[in-house]
């Protein structure tokens, strides 16, 4: 039985040449930036206020500086394994663990579905009230199933819409610091409120708390490390494009939240599920809100869109190295897995139904931790093994020689990165227990498919073993 982390090599190896060398420093740039920006910043902007009160930049301030130090290690990873593996490869390569390193890829794709099952709940919020009222389960359920239809269709046609949305999204989020700018040479709103941190207990807890939320807004840089074998030159590119990335996407989302804290009372901001559309709707700058909440619908689905097809392709991946049972592997008419979209939005639907848009996404966030400290670890481990991968090219090209030096993370930050993250994993930050027992269940779904699909390969290997015995003997 194979491990995840070896799915992209011994696949490469086994069916044809490497992947095409296509994407420069730009479009890894971009790809980066349009994979963080999402249903994030558009649907919990409300509920970091509801935690610190006017200061609703400042959780998004600590949560990028959380992801930039986790980065740091993805971009040292990355120039020592330049191969579309990510989390699982890295763990597997530290701890040599075929269970510890399933357990990874499995957290990597239940985030995307609770991912896409908290973009659901966004999605049946107050941007669509804005034309139908339909209770928020009823929409969740439909919207998935749209996206799922758009899954089934096949990858090209999912990549289409994706940048499509991407673009959407981007644009949306510009209007609102547009509003912003105008708000401030104007004399509108209220530049303070952004700075009166307003809680119920204890200020660092209170933070601490909205830190982790805000986190989800930052997720997606770590997925561009499976573009790490389709780059000119990753060892050269990557670590430019991952921290330029997350510094746009960073410098987007403060200005962001700092517009809506100045502009909208927190009460208001706390108590809507789509808090960027109450600051279209008292922006003197005018900007027609059925329109923005058209832009929102769709940034929502976007990151829906990315994170089902994330997460049916790494089940489709993990049941094609027998990893979990292979029919989860089957492919249909269009060439898409459809065993594993069923199964991935079978899960979804679930998740709706028993979590709310906050717990969805922070139990998210409590997945991806737990796997950023695994990667954290890893770089300091992988130290220690110079010679483990550390010379070997994706392809063995010149071209990926002439791009060193390797980036090479200062050990403190790969050190406290894995800390924070065990922080922030902690029931310290005031984190819903229900989180801790949805993020156990669905780790749990993995632990049973992992047991069940050894007690069947093993069960066929001694078959066939058997059924061999007497053709060797004679």
């Amino acid at each position: 039985m194979s491990d995840p982390s070896t799915a992209t090599t011994s696949a490469r190896s086994a069916d044809g040449p490497p992947l095409r060398r296509t994407i420069g420093r730009r479009v890894l740039l971009l790809f980066v930036v349009g994979d963080i920006l999402g249903a994030g910043i558009y649907a919990l902007t409300g509920k970091v206020a509801a935690e610190v009160g006017g200061m609703i930049w400042l959780p998004f301030v600590c949560a990028f500086v959380l992801a930039t130090l986790t980065a740091t290690a993805y971009a040292e990873l990355v120039g020592r394994f330049p191969q579309a593996a990510g989390a699982a490869l890295y763990a597997n390569r530290a701890f040599r663990r075929p269970f510890l390193t399933f357990l990874v890829a499995f957290a990597v794709m239940m985030s995307g579905i609770t991912s896409a099952s908290a973009a659901a709940r966004a999605f049946g919020g107050d941007y669509l009230a804005e034309f139908v009222s339909v209770p928020t389960l009823v929409a969740a359920w439909f919207f998935l199933l749209l996206i799922t239809g758009v899954n089934l269709l096949g990858i090209s046609e999912s990549v289409r819409v994706n940048v499509v949305l991407t673009i959407v999204e981007a644009t949306g989020l510009l209007v609102i610091l547009a509003i912003g700018a105008w708000a401030l040479l104007t004399g509108e709103g209220d530049p303070g409120r952004a700075f009166v941190l307003e809680t119920d207990g204890s200020a660092w807890m209170a933070v601490l708390g909205a830190t982790a939320l805000a986190f989800y807004a930052l997720l997606g840089f770590e997925d561009s490390v499976n573009l790490a074998e389709e780059c000119h030159a990753p060892r050269r590119d990557f670590p430019r494009a991952l921290f330029g990335g997350l510094a746009v996407a960073g410098l987007i989302y403060v200005g962001v939240a700092f517009t809506s804290s100045m502009l909208v009372e927190t009460d208001v901001l706390a108590e809507s599920t789509g808090p960027l559309l109450e600051v279209v709707k008292v922006a003197g700058l005018t900007f027609p809100p059925a329109l923005f909440a058209v832009i929102a619908l769709l940034a929502v689905s976007n990151t829906a869109l990315i994170n089902m097809l994330m997460a049916s392709r790494l089940v489709y991946g993990m049941a094609q190295e027998r990893i979990v049972p292979r029919v989860l592997g089957r492919v249909g008419g269009r060439q898409t897995p459809y065993v594993a979209i069923a199964f991935t939005v079978v899960i979804a639907l679930t998740l709706v139904a028993t979590g709310d848009l906050a717990g969805l996404a922070d139990t998210t966030v409590l997945l991806l931790l737990l796997v950023f400290a695994t990667v954290n670890v890893a770089v300091l481990v992988l130290r220690r093994r110079p010679d483990d991968g550390t010379d070997a090219d994706a392809d063995g090209t010149a071209a990926d020689d002439a791009a060193r030096p390797t980036f090479r993370a200062p050990t403190w930050a790969p050190v406290a990165g894995a800390v924070v993250s065990l922080v922030l994993a902690s029931p310290l930050t005031g984190r819903d227990p229900a989180v801790y027992v949805r993020a156990g269940a669905l780790l749990a779904i993995g632990v049973v498919l992992y047991l069940v699909n050894r007690w069947a390969v093993g069960r066929t290997d001694r078959t066939g073993r058997e059924a061999a015995a007497p053709t060797s003997r004679a």
